[in-house]
């Protein structure tokens, strides 16, 4: 007997894709943004829908679902560690007190990803709320080249970073979600 779910994909077009390319909200119309830091602003906005995306349509007790023993990943664990990320990162930008944590100690985000429904939808709305008070910060800084912060990072190296986070748990979340229900794709 097994207990993983089979195998799939809703595209029909490309079985490796998450969704027909008409269906897929990542797939923009027209050019690619001009200059560097729309391209980076671009791609970031790309990976944050991609971890939603892998996270519609789950029940909480699927978002909860832990990877692999010992590991605290879940897919719900991601989004509250994402928060708690963006938040950090307005940290790096001033050069005042930081902000509190979110969550509370270290590996807070992953063990108190519960299988709630209040929980789940405190995260989608911690995220929300941290990832515009960060675009908000660095808006006031577009010389991507500007130093900030008590270690003086560059705008440029936040934001490659930032990509970085998320482009790392998509990667993450690719393979949580195939555990959970099966659901392949890009």
């Amino acid at each position: 007997m097994n207990d993983q779910p089979e195998r799939w994909t809703q595209a029909t077009v490309y079985p490796d894709m998450w969704a027909d390319p008409d269906d897929d909200p990542r797939n923009s119309e027209g050019t690619s943004p001009d200059g560097e830091f729309a391209t980076l602003l671009d791609f970031l906005t790309n990976y944050r829908m991609t971890l939603r995306m892998k996270c519609e349509g789950l029940d909480p007790e699927q978002l909860a679902r832990r990877s692999v023993p010992p590991s605290t990943m879940s897919l719900l664990g991601l989004l509250r560690h994402l928060a708690e990320v963006e938040r950090d990162w307005r940290n790096w930008i001033t050069d005042g007190d930081p902000l509190p944590k979110l969550y509370g100690a270290r590996d807070s985000d992953f063990l108190g990803a519960l299988a709630e429904q209040a929980v789940v939808d405190g995260a989608y709305a911690d995220l929300e709320r941290e990832q515009a008070a960060t675009d908000a910060a660095l808006a006031e800084h577009p010389d991507l080249g500007e130093r900030v912060g008590k270690d003086k990072i560059s705008i440029r190296e936040l934001l490659v970073h930032r990509i970085e986070e998320y482009a790392r748990h998509c990667g993450h979340a690719d393979l949580l979600r195939e555990c959970v229900d099966g659901r392949v794709g890009q």
